[in-house]
């Protein structure tokens, strides 16, 4: 049951992230123009994390160990991001307000899959 729950989060959030920042990014069905003053690292960081969380989804098919290391990458991203969002934000540039609160809340459900996941597969 939990490795259901855990998969189903997995592809919900990867497949709904890898659409949301490729529209940012190649300016699909002008979403970037929705989005107003977005990060571009933000968005990058984004979209690779995307995959990760595809791929982590994959090794949960597959019963595999090697599950949690990319939710650890992804994680990682996400920090590196965050600090380089303080940055921007310090220096003076344009973002928009929600970003803050997004990036938080993808960090905790970023940690708290990794954390099940580490669990679900304990050798």
């Amino acid at each position: 049951m939990k490795k259901t729950l855990v998969l189903g989060s997995l592809l919900l959030i990867g497949v709904v992230t890898l659409f949301m920042s490729s529209s940012v990014i190649f300016d699909w069905f002008g979403i970037r123009e929705k989005e107003g003053n977005y990060v571009g690292g933000i968005v990058w960081a984004n979209l690779i994390c995307s995959l990760l969380y595809l791929i982590a989804a994959y090794g949960i098919i597959r019963n595999q160990i090697w599950v949690r290391f990319p939710l650890t990458i992804a994680l990682l991203i996400l920090i590196l991001a965050y600090v380089g969002l303080f940055i921007h934000i310090n220096n003076g540039g344009l973002y928009e307000t929600k970003t803050v609160g997004a990036m938080a809340f993808r960090l905790g459900i970023t940690a708290i899959l990794l954390f099940i996941t580490t669990k679900l597969f304990k050798k």
